[in-house]
């Protein structure tokens, strides 16, 4: 029996606590988030809103169904580390192709396991998200040289380095509606929502600009989830902005509502430790009903910053009281910060996808 090689993770704040190596070897920095999913942890790190982020899952094992080739939400990984109580070496499902430790290998993800996860969400949640890195490198001797990296660490650029390169199209069986997909980091089970609904998704880059994307002469327009700052995306903001005065139905999801939020006028702000996990409950104002949703984010809308001439708020998180969620007025627009067509689940809002048909189908009857 081979012995575990050690690792640890070091944060921003100066506590090093030590585990064991799993994935690839190395050092890797990034900001440290949880997610609290029981299940969903191939979805997790295949996620491109997870990009410059080390995530710890709060669920004690994780790894035990594997990793299949089906239920990925894009190509790669782009977690920037990876964090858990203990991984399962042995996974039991009929799908399986590897298991979690090879996965993370093959993508060179540098991982830890063994450390008490419960006592690291609660450092969070007590102190907010903070950087922090994960190394099977470490020495006590070089300990401040790598506090100053791990605090000089900041998520940049973030939409940039995870759209698409070029446009591409997804098609449905059964095409009824063409729908332009602006890329900001989307999840594959977004394009699938579509296609099962008969539409034929063209996928372009996050920084397409309006114009490109009404030369396609769409039914509708989806804006993505996606990683980062929202407020840093000034150009892509801009473009939405004349999006939303062209009359062609829009549905955000996410980053995709943040960003339009933005180009109506409103502001975003960062949370102290975000939501991420599949039990987030949020509220539908309008029928008055709680849904228990997915999400994965770090901001949020400033609710007092809605233009109420413009838009109104539609959701709100049972929670904490945060936006999540915006209709707006005289524009066939509306947008939600969860996660409607969530994989592994739940699936109580997928009904808004069903909306945003409804609403291409009656701009074509006003077309006609």
């Amino acid at each position: 029996m081979s012995i575990a090689k050690k690792a640890w993770l070091v944060l921003a704040d100066g506590q090093v606590l030590e585990g064991e190596s799993f994935g690839a070897c190395g050092t890797t920095i990034g900001e440290i988030v949880f997610n609290t999913g029981m299940t969903g942890y191939q979805e997790v790190l295949t996620d491109p809103s997870y990009y410059g982020q080390i995530v710890t899952q709060t669920y004690p094992l994780i790894g035990n169904y594997g990793i299949n080739d089906d239920d990925m939400e894009s190509a790669a990984s782009h977690v920037k580390g990876y964090i858990v109580r203990e991984w399962c070496d042995e996974p039991s499902n009929f799908r399986v192709a590897m298991n979690i430790d090879q996965y993370l290998k093959e993508q060179n993800v540098i991982a830890i396991s063994g450390i008490d996860t419960r006592r690291l969400t609660k450092i969070i949640r007590e102190s907010g998200v903070m950087n922090g890195a994960v190394t099977t490198e470490y020495d006590p001797a070089g300990k401040e040289k790598l506090l100053e990296k791990i605090r000089a660490f900041s998520v940049v650029e973030a939409v940039k380095a995870v759209t698409s390169e070029k446009p591409y199209r997804v098609e449905a069986d059964k095409p009824i509606y063409e729908v332009v997909l602006m890329d900001f980091g989307y999840k594959c089970n977004i394009a699938r929502s579509l296609t099962s609904r008969g539409c034929s998704v063209t996928v372009v880059p996050g920084e397409t600009s309006a114009e490109e994307v009404l030369a396609m002469k769409p039914d509708g327009i989806m804006l993505t989830n996606g990683p980062g700052d929202p407020a840093e995306n000034v150009g892509i903001i801009g473009e939405i902005a004349k999006l939303l005065h062209s009359g062609v139905p829009i549905f955000g999801i996410c980053l995709g509502h943040q960003l339009t939020a933005l180009a109506a006028g409103a502001k975003t702000e960062k949370l102290k430790y975000g939501h991420r996990g599949a039990n987030q409950p949020v509220k539908d104002l309008k029928m008055g009903r709680t849904y228990i949703t997915s999400q994965n984010h770090g901001y949020a809308v400033v609710g007092e910053t809605v233009d109420t001439a413009v838009a109104q708020v539609s959701h709100i998180n049972a929670n904490d009281g945060t936006v999540e969620g915006i209709e707006y007025k005289n524009i066939p627009c509306f947008t939600v910060q969860f996660h409607p067509e969530a994989s592994a689940g739940p699936k109580d809002t997928a009904y808004l996808f069903d909306r945003f048909i409804g609403m291409m189908a009656e701009n074509r009857k006003e077309a006609r």
